[in-house]
């Protein structure tokens, strides 16, 4: 059984996840951390050992999910193979029971604590640090609260931002797909992934904003917009992760962008670029705002 259970929790780890300390093998779902908060259970595992062993991972934070089995399908019997499918479906009936009840509790949540905040202002330190207007966004003690929303303007988490700029979403709410509007869209949308990028973009050129939150959600937002929105121009405003192998900020905007017959906005930096500059905020705070309206006036001109 032990080893049994090591293999499981290496096949979380090759994932990319951190897997628990603890692996409880009872065919239940259970919740751990994956970032090393205690208070962020985003990752989740079942692991069953009768019959043919299997189970499933994934962390809801991060958008994974996988499925485990210690015996290869080809090598099964009939009946054996006929068992473990009934276990994959039972499993993924618990996690999607588990994800809704969770993104109801997160949506909850998330409502009281933005009903309890105060409009932002530009002394907050992140803000002031940043150089951007807080474009209706709270805060809450410390911390800037973004509203994560969907197309119908249902409230469904929020991300908060210290003063130093750590930036952490609300347990449980539902990110894929969510975004932060800023301005009011009149022919052209941009979707970026951070805040302060965002506001940026809108104060160099006017353009209402999509903020993703990140580069994997930019696709989502994407094609959530151009559902809602089919004869809105969409631009995908990429960070330039230049120090990062593979760049993707790029490679998720480019992909974003191509789903829904968009265009990419990609910042350019001058000569003596510092090595964290990789987004139109940076560009913005190095060149300041014209230097940003430059290269989407460019992009409309552009054939």
């Amino acid at each position: 059984m032990s080893d049994t259970i090591d293999l499981f929790r290496q096949a979380i780890a090759d994932a990319g996840i951190e897997p628990p300390d603890s692996i409880e093998a009872d065919g239940l779902l259970h919740r751990f951390s994956t970032n090393g908060r205690s208070s962020d259970k985003s990752g989740w595992y079942m692991l069953h050992l009768d019959g043919v062993a299997a189970g499933g991972f994934g962390c809801w934070r991060a958008g994974l999910q996988s499925t485990w089995c210690a015996k290869a399908s080809d090598t099964m019997t009939d009946t054996e193979r006929a068992g473990h499918r009934g276990r994959i479906r039972a499993m993924k009936a618990q996690r999607e029971t588990e994800q809704v009840q969770r993104h109801q509790q997160g949506r909850e949540t998330a409502a009281a604590l933005w009903r309890l905040a105060d409009l932002a202002n530009t002394a907050h330190a992140y803000l002031a640090a940043k150089g951007v207007q807080p474009h209706g966004i709270r805060s809450y003690g410390a911390c800037l609260l973004i509203p994560l929303r969907d197309t119908l303007g249902t409230l469904h988490s929020l991300q908060t931002i210290t003063p130093g700029g750590h930036k952490q979403f609300h347990p449980g709410g539902r990110v894929v797909g969510c975004y932060y509007a800023i301005g009011q869209p009149v022919g052209v949308l941009v979707v970026c992934e951070g805040f302060a990028t965002g506001a940026s973009i809108h104060e160099a050129t006017g353009y209402a904003v999509a903020v993703a939150f990140n580069a994997g959600n930019l696709q989502a937002v994407a094609i959530a917009l151009h559902t809602g929105y089919p004869a809105m121009r969409l631009i995908v405003a990429a960070d330039d992760d230049w120090r990062t192998e593979g760049n993707p900020g790029r490679i998720a905007a480019a992909q974003a962008a191509l789903s829904v017959g968009g265009s990419v906005a990609v910042p350019l930096f001058p000569a003596d670029r510092p090595p964290k500059a990789t987004d139109f905020n940076d560009l913005h705070q190095l060149a300041g705002l014209e230097a940003v309206r430059i290269l989407f006036e460019e992009l409309e001109v552009s054939p």
